[in-house]
């Protein structure tokens, strides 16, 4: 079973059970899917579909936006804001593989600075691109970002 076949079930079971936190997340990840899939039939023809790995990233994307949400509605202090954001992150983070913590993501980023060589920010980008490629979805690309930043000035 594909996984967005698994979002169309667990999307009919949070309708029958009236979860609608559940229904609300999964619906607008259906809706990025079907988006990602015109943006993708548009490049490569109309026989294209979206494999799981592409869902996946669609669910990361939005998951970081959950999160980015998260911070701002926390700064400007509108915590009637953040539960439900929190509560539609979790749900997201289900499908998600298991996320690095911060120290494991940060050793990832000072193996790959020192297997590239890399000793200047203009180097970001071949570190980004090779971390973010080995983290695979398993963190989250500003918290790559930030290290790579910290450890290449």
């Amino acid at each position: 079973m594909s996984l967005l076949e698994q979002l169309d079930i667990e999307l009919k079971e949070a309708m029958l059970a009236r979860d609608e936190d559940r229904k609300r997340t999964l619906r607008s990840v259906k809706t990025a899917a079907a988006n990602a899939l015109v943006e993708k039939r548009t490049t490569e023809g109309m026989a294209a579909t979206l494999s799981d790995e592409e869902v996946l990233k669609v669910i990361a994307k939005q998951a970081s936006q959950r999160r980015d949400s998260i911070e701002e509605f926390s700064k400007a202090g509108r915590m009637d804001l953040v539960a439900p954001e929190q509560a539609e992150l979790a749900i997201l983070e289900r499908y998600l593989p298991k996320q690095m913590d911060a120290a494991e993501v940060k050793a990832v980023v000072e193996q790959v600075i020192a297997e590239t060589g890399a000793s200047s920010p203009k180097e970001m980008g071949l570190v980004m691109r090779t971390a973010m490629a080995r983290l695979h979805g398993q963190a989250d690309g500003k918290l790559v970002n930030q290290y790579a930043r910290e450890l290449l000035s």
